[in-house]
């Protein structure tokens, strides 16, 4: 479960709430609300206050490399620092058997990041993060440059790492996506988190 309490940063203001283990929260919002700094503040990359926890665990007691693999960021517009694509690896064995339940070929580890389309790099990165077995997961719009059948698979895995105790929380523009995975619902204006009752 992650648990928040109290947390802030410039432009977000104090909020506490759950996500419960093996549960999806979507978190939505118009554009420029806040919905990427409160990601960011909740992984810890830009200054904040309050309290985050993983089951009871609290951020403070993590090192900063410790915590990034325990709640995994994926953002809506992933890093690629290295020409090659597996070099993005840190366990390339542990990322085929994802790469072949998210629709890619285990070769297309072998090609350069220039290669691979925009959805291909989106996925790629969603299999880089799972590869380091999260307990959380923070994901920003992770399939908005995908088509119908491809978020399906998508969405498939997601509630694969539901059933597996993963605590999702989802940033999505995509309402039919949210009641598809989603039990409770975050709804972020002007810095503002609040509960929203699921439609």
């Amino acid at each position: 479960m992650l648990s928040v309490k109290n947390l802030q940063r410039p432009g977000l203001a104090p909020c506490s709430f759950t996500v419960p283990t093996g549960t999806c929260t979507a978190l939505t919002g118009p554009s420029g609300s806040g919905k990427t700094l409160l990601l960011r503040a909740l992984i810890d990359l830009d200054e904040n206050t309050g309290c985050v926890a993983v089951d009871d665990q609290e951020r403070a007691t993590y090192a900063a490399p410790d915590w990034r693999r325990c709640v995994g960021y994926l953002p809506a517009e992933p890093g690629w620092w290295a020409d090659k694509i597996s070099d993005h690896f840190v366990d390339v064995k542990a990322a085929e058997p994802i790469l072949n339940s998210i629709g890619l070929k285990p070769d297309i580890l072998d090609q350069y990041v220039e290669t691979a389309s925009t959805g291909e790099r989106q996925r790629l990165a969603l299999v880089r993060l799972l590869a380091m077995e999260p307990r959380v997961l923070l994901l920003d719009e992770p399939t908005a440059a995908l088509d119908d059948a491809t978020v399906e698979t998508v969405e498939r895995l997601l509630t694969d790492q539901l059933s597996k105790g993963t605590s999702i929380l989802l940033v999505s523009h995509d309402q039919d996506q949210a009641n598809r995975l989603c039990r409770q619902w975050l709804t972020i204006k002007n810095g503002q988190v609040r509960e929203k009752k699921i439609p």
